[in-house]
């Protein structure tokens, strides 16, 4: 599985997201309980937001962004897209101990 750091740039403030935001909640939490979303939220002083994601490949990851109410919706000016890697760091410690755990090897 690849992990993927997305950037989403808006072209309206937050209240202009407010009507498309329900949605936009909704679809991150399905994507979450899937295992999809690692971790979601706005960057603080920033017109944008930070999303991980773990999909099988950059296609599949596509087809998710394509979906997603705010690029639907049309104020995502910008996305920027990078596959990352994480290797280091607390959650990569707990998360080498949950997979030992369970009896899986890391993917990382």
């Amino acid at each position: 599985m690849a992990k993927f750091v997305v950037e989403f740039e808006y072209n309206v403030d937050r209240a202009g997201r407010q009507h498309l935001h329900p949605a936009h909640a909704e679809n991150l939490y399905s994507l979450a309980g899937r295992g999809v979303l690692l971790l979601a939220g706005p960057l603080v002083d920033e017109n944008a937001g930070l999303l991980v994601y773990e999909v099988g490949d950059r296609e599949e990851l596509q087809k998710i962004l394509d979906d997603e109410p705010y690029v639907k919706g049309g104020i995502v000016a910008r996305t920027r897209i990078q596959q990352w890697a994480p290797g280091k760091g607390s959650w990569i410690t707990a998360l080498d101990r949950s997979e030992r755990d369970s009896g899986r090897e890391g993917t990382h």
